[in-house]
């Protein structure tokens, strides 16, 4: 039987989400203030504003959206990647995703 190391593929899925989880969290919260600000009617207040109200919790609701999607695919991906493989298929893997 062959030995089994670590899957270079699913060390850099975990790299990946560990990069850009706080940037995706960031976002959330970036996406949060204004709409927070503006809804406190200290901002704009008006048939436009409610307009705009519209138009910005839409805008919010499909970024937040996007990067739900892009956590689930995130932990999709690392859940269906086994963390070990041969090491003839790591060499593999290394070549195919030029992984360091």
């Amino acid at each position: 039987m062959a030995a089994m190391v670590r899957n270079p593929l699913y060390e850099a899925l975990q790299q990946a989400a560990r990069t850009i989880g706080p940037m995706l969290d960031q976002i959330e919260a970036d996406i949060e203030r204004p709409l927070r600000t503006f809804r406190t009617g200290k901002v704009w207040t008006g048939p436009t504003a409610q307009q705009f109200d519209a138009q910005l919790t839409q805008h919010s609701t499909r970024a937040r959206a996007s990067v739900q999607a892009i956590k689930d695919e995130l932990r999709q991906a690392l859940s269906r990647t086994p963390s070990e493989v041969t090491e003839e298929e790591a060499t593999s893997i290394r070549r195919k995703y030029d992984i360091i």
